[in-house]
């Protein structure tokens, strides 16, 4: 059974026991600020850059993936995408790494995280880490889980282009350009968060560990590497599957917009000749003006606009214009 130890109201530790006695020490920090700051730099032994320290406790997220190889260590950034209500944001994910120590620092909003945490606080025997007990393994894991959790996301994409899909096709174009709208920046934001990540899965290869073989090592980073690339083209998936449904979605509304300018067209063009036949008949003039004197006038008036009106329509009608 791993040992916990719930250092601070942030910060807690599970040292995991491995074959041939080895222990892996994973400490994991949420919401990292002064304190947490202070509490990394008693690691002696390992001696922390202050600037990656003060970075990892910072507010504001960096604004792109980092691995940096120190003596005795290494510091990675990461960021992965999680939904924030309907929209997906990128998370960032801090990584110290050294012998048989990680330390994840993090905001605590990774679900996925906090759920791996507790497998492998309850001794889940099913860790990789059980049979390699390598930092560099339970990096790995930590990592894979993640990525996972983005064919998750890309799955939900997948249910809400369908949607929209069938919102379209149902005569809904005006509620589809919102979700239209919605998917593209989450597809938009999966790409910028994912852009780099094989870049970096690609110098985690070339870690070296004492207790595990150095081909491990790489087969585990180079099935990350994979499932990235996967994810990347799944992205790219949808990414135009959306935009045929956006073209298609403004087609069938430009559509619905010609259709009603060409109807108030015809209504126009068919009430102008009434209206200007109505305004002869209605001046003020006696002299010369038909059927003024006529019993039957106002009649005939009537019947010459409705000939008019119905050989208008007749008219549309053979040109298939209604």
């Amino acid at each position: 059974m791993p040992l916990y130890k719930k250092i601070s109201k942030n910060i807690q530790e599970i040292t995991i026991d491995g074959q041939n006695d080895k222990k892996i020490r994973w400490i994991n920090i949420t919401n990292p600020g002064k304190e947490e700051l202070e509490y990394l730099m008693r690691f002696k032994e390992y001696k922390f850059d202050f600037k990656q320290l003060r970075a990892s406790s910072a507010k504001i997220m960096s604004e792109r993936p980092i691995i940096e190889q120190k003596d005795g260590y290494c510091f990675i950034i990461l960021q992965f995408p999680i939904f924030n209500g309907n929209e997906i944001v990128a998370s960032e994910i801090d990584f110290f790494i050294g012998h048989g120590l990680l330390i994840t620092l993090h905001n605590g909003n990774i679900k996925v995280l906090e759920e791996f945490f507790n497998t492998c606080r309850k001794g889940d025997n099913s860790t990789l880490t059980k049979d390699f007990p390598s930092s560099a393994i339970l990096l790995y894991e930590i990592i894979n889980k993640l990525i996972y959790y983005c064919y998750e996301i890309m799955d939900q994409n997948n249910s809400k282009i369908s949607n929209v899909e069938k919102f379209i096709f149902s005569s809904e174009q005006k509620k589809a350009v919102s979700k239209i709208l919605e998917l593209r920046q989450n597809i938009i934001n999966i790409r910028r968060i994912l852009v780099n990540h094989k870049n970096i899965l690609k110098k985690m290869m070339e870690m070296k560990s004492s207790l595990i073989p150095t081909s491990k090592i790489k087969d585990c980073y180079y099935e990350l590497i994979e499932h990235t690339k996967r994810i990347w083209e799944f992205s790219e998936s949808q990414r135009e599957a959306i935009e045929a449904l956006n073209s298609t979605n403004e087609s069938l509304m430009n559509d619905q917009t010609n259709n009603i300018m060409r109807t108030l067209t015809i209504f126009s063009v068919i009430v102008l000749p009434l209206n200007l036949i109505a305004g002869i008949f209605g001046m003020n003039t006696v002299d010369g003006m038909p059927f003024i004197n006529n019993p039957y006038g106002f009649s005939v008036v009537i019947s010459i606009m409705t000939i008019g009106c119905l050989s208008m329509i007749i008219f549309f009608i053979k040109k298939k214009w209604l």
